[in-house]
């Protein structure tokens, strides 16, 4: 296995941090495991360095210009794809994703080493472009950094960089529609490519029934679809699965996650505040949630004191007339449905010792065993304890159904924890026998319809209030209810914010 590159100089060294991270985020989705990531990204960003790097100290053309190359991560990222094709080759093929395999032996991984002509059509428009601008392209759409960073990374000036990123859209969309051209295709694909340039043109204008029906059969069109559309979020799907190929969509949802944190802006709602409110917000969020709890407690242990005062005692006080209006709460026979309950700090830990605790209200019946007294919603033995709504439970979860296809689906996960996390496990089941195949941000094992999400080594710390979220791809058949139960380290936790 080789050792990494060692950087050149100060600027290398800045850049080969920033690479790699991209490296082993794909290694890790095109691999069965973290030790074959490391192996798999050590490889590639080896091979992919040593070939930047002679493109860089080559032989000119005569026009004083390099050869077209891509972008330096793009150009690693693709070093890892032909990396893991010469492990397939090779026979460890058992080291990569079970999926992966299936795409390398097949056409899509072909076109990627077959004729120039017939290869993705986003891959060809990028390597037409100049150095700088496919870089602005490629940080701005996949890796997902603000626009300002990029301007300062790039040296450009940020009150134009706007503009100027529109510029390069609009280059690369005229390269597409002009490698579309130059591609072989049929007689029905060359009818519709005018068509098909014109309607992409505008926002505004409509894709005609027959266009749209050949879009749904044609892949190649499709494709060119997506690289000519400006306009409705195409463009950074189109070049990561035009670019990188299998996996590109994860791809692009993990570097927008990574981008997220490493910017702090993983917690909802904090962007385009300053530095300091998400904190101090947040801080204040706690404060007032840990008010409300002590103030919970405080009413409940006085309540279930008064509940628990011997009735005619000795004392002055008890001969107050107050005192005959708290009788019937003292009276021992029978217990009342309504009795104050146990504080929610301590309900749960009462909950699970039940066979060593005494509790006056708790008679046996069917109906007294369960502290809560709203509809749940649902009464399948299945379904784990949901969290006690008294107080604050420990997580909350939000999920995301973000797309979903005939056979497939993507979808997000964001817990908010109410307490700070070393490292956290997150679990759900399903209910119509979904199955996950990807998943990103979080390593995935499923044991039947439970699925259990484990942290990441660049993710495990949550601090109190904060969030932390992943990503998954999975396969349907007949229907697709949103998954339930959801835990985090053996906590339950409640849905919706």
């Amino acid at each position: 296995m080789p050792d990494l590159p060692t950087p050149q100089d100060a600027t290398e060294a800045a850049l080969f941090s920033e690479c790699w991270d991209a490296v082993l985020a794909y290694a890790d989705l095109c691999t069965s495991g973290s030790t074959a990531a490391a192996q798999l990204g050590r490889e590639a960003f080896a091979h992919g360095i040593r070939e930047a790097r002679a493109a860089d100290t080559g032989p000119v053309r005569g026009t004083a210009r390099r050869p077209a190359r891509l972008p330096r991560i793009p150009l690693l990222l693709t070093s890892v794809r032909t990396t893991a094709a010469a492990w397939e080759e090779q026979g460890q093929g058992h080291k990569l994703d079970p999926d992966l395999r299936l795409w390398l032996n097949s056409d899509k991984a072909a076109r990627y080493t077959g004729p120039p002509l017939q290869r993705p059509l986003a891959l060809r428009g990028l390597r037409d472009l100049q150095q700088a601008d496919a870089e602005l392209l490629w940080f701005t759409e996949v890796e997902a950094l603000p626009l300002a960073l990029v301007a300062r990374r790039l040296g450009l000036d940020p009150a134009g960089a706007t503009e100027e990123l529109q510029q390069v859209r609009t280059l690369f969309r005229d390269r597409c529609h002009r490698n579309h051209l130059d591609t072989p295709m049929d007689a029905q694909c060359r009818s519709y490519a005018r068509l098909l340039d014109a309607v992409t043109r505008s926002s505004a204008a409509e894709t005609p029934g027959d266009l749209s029906r050949h879009l749904a059969t044609c892949v190649q069109c499709a494709e060119a679809a997506a690289c000519l559309r400006l306009h409705g979020g195409s463009l950074p799907g189109a070049l990561a699965g035009g670019v990188i190929g299998w996996g590109g969509l994860a791809y692009l949802e993990r570097r927008r996650r990574a981008a997220e944190v490493r910017l702090g802006a993983g917690s909802r709602g904090s962007a385009g505040k300053a530095a300091g409110e998400p904190e101090d917000g947040e801080q204040r969020a706690r404060v007032a949630r840990n008010g409300l709890l002590v103030a919970a407690v405080l009413v409940s242990v006085l309540a279930l004191g008064v509940s628990l005062m011997p009735f005619g005692g000795g004392g002055d006080d008890l001969g107050a007339p107050g005192g005959a209006d708290r009788q019937p709460v003292a009276d021992p026979a029978p217990p009342l449905p309504s009795a104050p309950s146990l504080p929610p700090a301590t309900s749960k830990p009462a909950e699970r010792t039940t066979q060593g605790t005494k509790q006056p209200k708790k008679s046996g019946k069917p109906e007294d065993r369960n502290r809560h007294t709203e509809p749940q919603g649902t009464s399948s033995p299945t379904d784990r304890a949901e969290p006690d709504q008294s107080g604050d439970p420990v997580c909350r979860v939000e999920y995301d159904l973000v797309n979903q296809w005939p056979d497939g689906f993507q979808a997000t996960v964001t817990v908010t924890s109410a307490e700070p996390l070393d490292s956290w496990r997150v679990a759900w089941s399903f209910r119509d026998g979904q199955k996950v195949g990807q998943m990103w941000d979080a390593s995935v094992s499923q044991d039947g319809s439970r699925v259990t999400a484990a942290a990441a080594d660049y993710n495990k710390s949550v601090p109190a209030g904060g969030d932390l979220a992943f990503g998954f791809l999975a396969s349907w058949h007949g229907k697709n209810s949103p998954p339930y139960d959801f835990e985090v380290n053996g906590h339950a936790c409640a849905m919706g914010s």
